[in-house]
């Protein structure tokens, strides 16, 4: 089978999807499907940097586009006839197309669909962004940017339905589609419960996975050490992740702690400032951006790695990644600690039993910290899920998908 992905921005820029899509890639191939990423063109050093490499021989069709952020890492094509006849015109030379599967919220969603439509193709969407809560994180005026997209999007896809809300949006493109899935169960049954379905019925639920060989590598390395306690973050520095807080807490809660901060962002400078003024009693240490396999490694030699952002994200890998390496976590949302069923502390509830709603307080945070490092210290942690190991396994995600592909083509 033929599979063309489409995504808002290049499956080699930074981002959660793009690295999900990438291992779906190398999975659909190993069982002998051809897999085509299509997604707009990265500019700048980096571009040079992260050019296709050797093992996907061909897989990416690069769009015209234009950079949208100041290091030029992402960048955005225009939905229109022009980037139709473009997209007809690159995708001529290769196998006919058996699936469409976007991956996309925005431009790459109106591409992708409009690709299907125009080739009479079934359309499986994976969401991966609850719109709204997206927006309102990082928009000055969010109901405005929601407007505004949903008339664009109506534009796109010649779509005359109503609505402007973060819902309607995710409805026009779910309603185009053969089937819809989430990486989440808590995000499927919100996308059902504001009608974001399928023609056909529900939503799958799809977990982004772990690539099998980094995590039997991982699993292989240096385990943790019975010494200080030892507590990561890893994120994007951005305001919904909410690693001010975090800081915040790890002063506030008192803990003695060695604290590894991973990843980059724009609140990097910001963090930094915060512990030199805070001068908390943990020792904090910021490691900067990692490959993915010593992010898998720092997880596993950790003794719990924290998870502080509220209803933004639509599964929230970190904590997924850590328990398939046996590490517990401190859980700020309710509903990630409901997917992860035991294994982690509650922000404002207890020991693998998380509270009905979110306390997103840095007091709340810095207990539950505290309440963690006496435990890890004592010797006292809660095991995770062991059945999460196979079940976060990418060659088991592909295998579900591939299902959710034959039932979309009516086999």
């Amino acid at each position: 089978m033929h599979v063309v992905m489409f995504g808002d921005q290049h499956v080699e820029s930074l981002g959660g999807a793009q690295v999900s899509m990438r291992l779906q890639r190398r999975f659909l191939e190993k069982q002998g499907h051809v897999v085509t990423m299509v997604a707009p063109r990265m500019h700048g050093a980096r571009a040079a940097a992260v050019a296709e490499p050797v093992e996907a021989a061909g897989a990416y069709v690069d769009l015209p586009s234009v950079p949208i952020t100041l290091d030029r890492e992402y960048s955005l094509t225009w939905p229109g006839r022009r980037t139709d006849r473009t997209l007809d015109a690159l995708m001529a030379a290769r196998p006919p197309v058996d699936l469409v599967h976007v991956q996309a919220d925005f431009w790459g969603a109106y591409i992708g669909h409009r690709f299907a439509q125009r080739h009479a193709l079934p359309v499986v969407h994976t969401m991966h962004n609850r719109v709204d809560v997206g927006i309102e994180a990082v928009a000055p005026a969010p109901g405005l940017v929601l407007r505004v997209l949903n008339a664009w999007e109506r534009r796109a896809l010649g779509d005359a339905t109503g609505g402007t809300d973060g819902w309607a949006y995710l409805r026009r493109l779910a309603q185009r589609s053969a089937a819809v899935t989430a990486p989440s169960a808590h995000f499927a049954r919100r996308l059902e419960a504001h009608g974001a379905v399928p023609a056909g019925g529900g939503v799958d639920v799809v977990w982004n996975g772990i690539d099998d060989e980094l995590l039997e590598a991982a699993l292989a390395g240096t385990p943790r050490d019975a010494g200080r306690p030892r507590l990561v973050w890893v994120g994007r520095m951005s305001p919904e992740k909410r690693l001010l807080p975090f800081l915040e807490a790890v002063a506030l809660a008192g803990i003695d702690a060695d604290v590894e901060v991973i990843g980059g962002g724009g609140q990097l400078r910001a963090a930094q400032r915060l512990v030199e003024r805070l001068q908390p009693t943990a020792s904090v240490f910021f490691a900067g951006r990692m490959p993915y396999a010593e992010v898998l490694g720092a997880l596993h030699a950790a003794d719990a790695v924290v998870q502080t952002s509220i209803g933004f994200e639509t599964q929230g890998m970190t904590p997924f990644e850590a328990a398939s390496l046996g590490t517990p976590a401190v859980v700020s949302d309710p509903d990630i600690a409901r997917e992860l069923g035991r294994g982690f502390w509650a922000v404002g509830g207890e020991r693998d039993a998380p509270p009905e709603v979110a306390d997103p307080s840095v007091p709340a945070l810095a207990a539950a910290l505290r309440t963690a490092v006496a435990d890890i210290a004592a010797g006292a942690v809660p095991a995770v899920d062991p059945t999460i190991r196979e079940r976060f396994r990418q060659s088991s995600r592909t295998a579900a998908m591939v299902e959710i592909y034959a039932r979309a083509l009516g086999r």
